[in-house]
């Protein structure tokens, strides 16, 4: 059986833009660690940190030379044409001469590179910190939508039935128009709140997608459920937050910031002493039969009366204060930070487990009751309609709580240097 060539073309086309598409989307679910991975991978701000390694490690290469001045080559020829018999002569000459630095600048300028480079590979380790936390709370964010999701297509389920069990009831004149209606905007009400849910669930997935760098329609399924903080203590305290956000690659990149401000600083005061130049000159001079070798050493040194570097020694003081003020500010607000993500955080885990020890067990048994009584006759409707809505309400609140909960979680461990996994770095 042969077939016709477009059909075979057509064919091709889309079973390669099917394979592009899987290969875009990864292959199963995705998962927390997928997600940090490839957010990580392929952030823009990670990418441009690390393209300006091959500058600062050139800095650092310069900096390491024997000396920071080349020396400098020079060849003369001179042509001398006379009036006596002898008629002219060639007279030539090469020297070579080399600036020699006298202050100690090189090895400020060594320390300086060496400050500089530290400082952005501390800065490398933070950008990809910081979009590790990003990934993770867009990954969590999924998580409450979906988990919103569910809970409405259940309402959506819950007021369909209680609408259709009414209006079955209405037909044969057990309830009134008045409970048909009632149970109609229920089911109306549900619905809305599952297109709502639904609409959050694709802004969510969407913002993943930014993070990841990938197009919204190859993010593929995320799996995952919000943990319920338990009794149970978490992994780490009050102090060892404190005394972890004192070792953040932010905090190393500042100090290391300020160290090479300082460094420059010693660079522009020695720059102060003139530098020493050293040079040798070798020749040939005189007429054809009285020509001489001549040999040159000379030392210059400029006077150092007028210019003195004011300026660059300014500017390099203001920016070592500058790096100091900034490092200093940047550790009492990561403390302040802490401590006030960690009051946050105790607050709303209270809140999460007095929602589920209380409000939500108390409506799960509410509604069973409800249906009993509604069975027995001993309740109405709209008693039943506002038992189920109470019970909504509470599993609504309790997933805004715990994905409150985890974002003040990822905030915490982020600003103190923890891993996202909840374990220590």
């Amino acid at each position: 059986m042969r077939f016709p060539l477009p059909a075979l073309a057509f064919v091709l086309a889309a079973w390669a833009i099917s394979a592009t598409a899987q290969t875009a989307a990864g292959i199963g679910p995705l998962t927390l660690s997928d997600a940090l991975r490839l957010a990580e991978g392929a952030s823009p701000a990670v990418r441009a940190r690390e393209a300006q390694l091959a500058a600062a490690e050139g800095s650092r290469r310069e900096a390491q030379s024997f000396l920071f001045n080349n020396p400098e080559l020079s060849v003369e020829r001179t042509r001398r044409r006379a009036l006596a018999p002898t008629g002219s002569a060639s007279e030539w000459g090469v020297g070579i001469a080399q600036p020699i630095e006298l202050g100690g600048q090189q090895t400020r300028r060594r320390e300086a590179a060496s400050a500089s480079l530290e400082a952005l590979r501390a800065e490398i380790e933070d950008a990809r910190r910081q979009v590790r936390a990003e990934a993770s709370q867009r990954f969590h964010a999924v998580l409450a939508a979906q988990r919103r999701l569910r809970l409405e297509q259940r309402s959506v389920e819950l007021f369909d039935s209680s609408a259709q069990a009414v209006a079955k009831r209405r037909s044969a004149g057990e309830d009134t128009r008045l409970d048909a209606n009632v149970a109609l905007i229920e089911a109306e009400r549900a619905r809305n709140a599952l297109a709502v849910s639904q609409e959050h669930l694709h802004d969510a997935k969407a913002e993943l997608a930014t993070t990841l760098q990938l197009p919204p329609s190859a993010v593929p399924d995320v799996i995952g459920e919000l943990s319920v903080p338990g009794s149970a203590p978490l992994p780490y305290g009050l102090d060892q937050l404190l005394a972890s956000a004192q070792a953040l690659p932010k905090q190393r990149a500042l100090a290391a910031r300020e160290d090479a401000a300082r460094a420059r600083v010693g660079v522009e005061r020695a720059s102060r002493y003139p530098d020493l130049t050293v040079g040798l000159n070798v020749g040939r001079e005189g007429a054809g039969d009285g020509r001489e070798r001549v040999t040159t050493l000379t030392l210059s040194v400029p006077l150092p009366l007028f210019r003195r570097n004011d300026a660059a020694i300014g500017q390099a003081l203001s920016d070592a204060s500058q790096a100091e003020i900034e490092r200093t500010a940047a550790s009492r607000d990561g403390q302040a930070n802490v401590r006030r993500l960690w009051s946050r955080l105790e607050s709303q885990r209270e809140r999460v487990a007095r929602l589920q020890r209380a409000m939500v067990a108390a409506s799960a048994d509410n509604q069973q009751l409800a249906a009993k009584s509604r069975q027995a006759g001993q309740i109405g409707l709209l008693d039943q309609l506002l038992v189920n809505r109470q019970a909504l309400d509470a599993e609504r609140d309790l997933n805004d709580a715990l994905a409150e909960f985890h974002a003040t979680r990822i905030e915490l461990e982020n600003a103190a240097g923890w891993s996202q996994e909840g374990t220590a770095r």
